[in-house]
């Protein structure tokens, strides 16, 4: 896959709206920011379609990986944007770094605190969360990502955020 893909996940009280530029998307963060909700939508949605009360828009199908079967499940993922959360014992190996490589048509969104060095992903493609704001009762939650490190822009001679 080449080019830039908007997603969009929401349920009734959470929204998620972001775009990815390259193949590989780090989101990190503190705990109870909303990291791990977003993957746990997106296997929602795969396994019961829209009986979850959740929409996933996207140009791509959304899927998770996770778990001992990783290597049979992404084999079996093709055209598809991969989401994957934190606590993934496969996540700094060699050998997904090497299955990440070598599938050139899937886009990645690691959700992880730690740094995967295995894995060449650009420090602008690494984001976090923020809320617009959060409300009693069943009104929407509105996420964002951020850039957590800034970029450079050479040209300009300044730093772009």
């Amino acid at each position: 896959m080449k080019g830039t893909h908007k997603i969009v996940i929401s349920n009734a009280t959470v929204k998620y709206e972001f775009e990815l530029k390259r193949n590989i998307t780090i989101i990190k963060g503190d705990s109870a920011t909303g990291k791990t909700t977003l993957v746990e939508m997106v296997s929602e949605f795969y396994e019961s379609g829209v009986d979850s009360g959740i929409s996933i828009s996207s140009d791509k199908e959304c899927r998770t990986i996770g778990g001992r079967n990783w290597k049979l499940l992404l084999s079996s993922i093709k055209d598809s944007i991969v989401f994957i959360d934190e606590g993934n014992i496969f996540l700094p190996t060699n050998e997904f770094a090497e299955a990440v490589k070598n599938s050139a048509d899937n886009y990645y969104v690691i959700v992880t605190r730690e740094d995967l060095v295995n894995l060449p992903y650009s420090v602008e493609e690494i984001y976090g969360i923020k809320s617009s704001g959060k409300y009693a009762g069943l009104r929407q939650v509105y996420h964002e990502l951020y850039h957590i490190y800034e970029s450079y822009d050479s040209k300009n001679d300044q730093v772009r955020r």
